[in-house]
């Protein structure tokens, strides 16, 4: 790509010292301008670079949506000039999934925050009603009977917070709040604790979880908004989670195919344009989600985005198989097998990821 920089008049390059004939040095490619350009050549030079860019890009997108195996195949065959690199696609729209739903959050922080000032005001308010309740009806029925301190804060929180415990892993209070494990706090998580000895280990793994969402519930969230946070964390997380898993889908690949013909870089290959077509249906699904959430909530729309959906998840389950076919030219009974085979095996291997993926995302919350 040609800039419009002023040419040099000497003719020894800046990057290697080779003599430059004409525009370009012939041995390292260097474009042979003045190294000091004016302030709005920043600009210029980004919107060449972009457009330039832009060329790849759009039809590198369009072969990735609308032709499965095709980026693969012609990558693999050496036609790489037209198409924007594998791993650059990939960690381009790993970025863009990443950081588009930053932005719908953080928009959206100011409201929530504002939300949760009325709600834990409200909330206060009818909980010292309730526990003053408490506490009369406490010190009438129990005149001759001394009660500690401790336990009339046990009494508050249960009588205030609901039912009587039960040793549910997530159970909603009637405020709105959530148990964990039958504990509204902390303290009660401890006590429960100690007191089922046989259910410890199940104690030990929700502990990190009580902790968490007991912490989002002092600052003010209810159950709903605590799992619009988890779901947030989820997706911010995903990305990274399908780029660690990266190698283990390749890995996979070359288990079941040639190993004379596709080594491991091509199986890569192939993970690589597959996951940047996920990522990309992803990000897809997000910003339809946010673009169907400012509509009316009419039955219409609603049955269009479950239709949107459904269609979407539906095609990134079949375009795997599409592309598997094309790119690895079995016979369609042999590709159908294999290609069933690898899902069962990719699903159950995402899946464990998937929950490791939840139960850090809680931890990760904040």
């Amino acid at each position: 790509m040609m800039s419009h920089g002023k040419l040099r008049d000497d003719k020894n390059c800046l990057n290697c010292g080779h003599t430059v004939e004409e525009r370009f040095c012939p041995h390292c490619g260097q474009e042979n301008i003045q190294p000091k350009q004016p302030f709005y050549y920043l600009f210029t030079h980004f919107i060449e670079d972009f457009t330039h860019y832009d060329g790849q890009f759009w039809k590198t997108i369009k072969y990735l949506l609308f032709r499965p195996g095709k980026l693969t195949k012609e990558y693999l065959a050496g036609k790489r000039q037209f198409y924007v690199a594998p791993v650059k696609l990939y960690i381009f729209i790993s970025f863009i999934t990443f950081f588009l739903p930053s932005l719908f959050s953080s928009s959206e922080e100011h409201e929530n925050k504002e939300l949760y000032t009325v709600n834990t005001t409200e909330k206060e308010k009818a909980n010292k009603e309730k526990i003053a309740k408490i506490l009369d009806s406490i010190n009438k029925e129990n005149k001759t009977m001394l009660v500690k301190p401790e336990v009339i804060q046990d009494l508050k929180v249960a009588e205030v917070n609901g039912n009587n415990i039960e040793l549910d892993a997530l159970e909603e209070t009637k405020d709105g709040k959530l148990s964990i494990l039958g504990a509204r706090n902390m303290k009660q998580f401890d006590s429960l604790y100690s007191k089922n000895t046989n259910k410890q280990s199940v104690f030990n793994f929700m502990r990190p979880i009580a902790k968490k969402v007991f912490h989002l519930q002092e600052q003010g969230l209810n159950k709903e908004q605590i799992f619009d946070k988890f779901s947030e964390t989820v997706v911010h997380t995903l990305p990274k989670a399908l780029f660690i898993y990266l190698p283990v889908f390749a890995f996979f690949l070359w288990i079941f195919h040639n190993k004379k013909k596709w080594w491991f870089f091509d199986n890569g290959i192939f993970t690589l344009h597959y996951f940047s077509f996920l990522l990309l249906g992803i990000l897809i699904l997000i910003f339809s989600s946010k673009v169907i959430s400012l509509l009316p909530d009419y039955t219409i729309f609603n049955v269009l985005s479950t239709i949107i959906y459904t269609g979407a998840i539906g095609y990134m389950l079949i375009y795997f198989f599409i592309a598997h076919h094309r790119v690895y030219e079995n016979s369609r009974s042999i590709s159908v097998i294999k290609g069933i085979s690898l899902f069962i095996i990719n699903s159950f291997a995402l899946l464990c990821m998937l929950l490791l993926l939840i139960y850090t995302s809680f931890r990760m919350m904040h």
